[in-house]
């Protein structure tokens, strides 16, 4: 389920005179100014390179840093969560990925009247994913990752009006960080909300998959299993041999 090289995903901008030069909006929320958002891509950057070297702890510190030059970079707050898994700081990977939601949140609320500012605010950040799959070419865990998320930003451009939806990629990860955390209900909870935004999302089903078996719902853990893999992702075989022989003994 996501371990190591980061499998759940990613982003980019920020400081200037000491101070945090921002442009505020409806409702209290700000946008970073130019300075402040290229600050806060360098020190991004900086983050996704230390990431590459496996470098967590470092790579904290940096996405740490771009957050505090603009806040709304949704990708830092993301990659903060994927370093921190690695570090096996799951409530830390809990915080960041909650956070990452609130700030899609935010930049939904603020697209009904900024939708300048947010759509410029997403470019960056699309930019920085397709320069960090560029650089990566030939890992493809890592790649799996960063492709959805990228996908899901792409879709968000023609999104107006309605409701919100948390981007299914964050619930990914989120509900990930709560397993490895000891909170399979609240996992659950988080897998099945990215299946239901998205129904094509392998990887839930997989996961679903085995909170099913560790909880003896082998019929559905089966269901999900061949959802998985009609949607594109790789079951451990070991897993799926091992799930077919405990339905098939209960069946005795």
């Amino acid at each position: 389920m996501t371990a190591r090289t980061i499998r759940f995903a990613i982003p980019a901008f920020v400081v200037a005179s000491a101070l945090l030069h921002a442009i505020s909006v409806d409702g209290g929320q700000k946008f970073a100014d130019d300075l402040s958002r290229r600050e806060a891509t360098r020190r991004f950057r900086a983050g996704q390179e230390l990431m590459s070297a496996e470098k967590f702890e470092r790579a904290v510190e940096e996405f740490t840093k771009a957050i505090e030059s603009d806040p709304l970079m949704s990708l830092a707050h993301y990659q903060l969560g994927q370093a921190n898994m690695n570090l096996r700081r799951y409530a830390s990977a809990i915080k960041a990925y909650k956070d990452c939601l609130e700030v899609e949140r935010q930049l939904f609320s603020l697209k009904q009247t900024n939708r300048f500012e947010v759509e410029k605010q997403r470019e960056d950040e699309m930019r920085e994913l397709r320069s960090i799959l560029d650089r990566n070419k030939g890992r493809a865990d890592t790649l799996l990752a960063l492709e959805t998320r990228l996908r899901d930003l792409e879709n968000q451009r023609s999104v107006t009006g309605g409701a919100f939806q948390p981007p299914p990629p964050v619930m990914l990860a989120l509900g990930s960080a709560y397993f490895r955390n000891g909170d399979r209900d609240a996992a659950e909870a988080q897998w099945r909300a990215a299946i239901d935004a998205n129904p094509k999302l392998g990887e839930a089903h997989n996961n679903i998959a085995v909170i099913y078996m560790q909880t003896d719902r082998l019929d559905k853990a089966l269901e999900e299993v061949t959802l998985a893999e009609k949607a594109g992702f790789k079951v451990n075989p070991q897993f799926k041999a091992d799930l077919k022989e405990r339905a098939k003994a209960t069946k005795r």
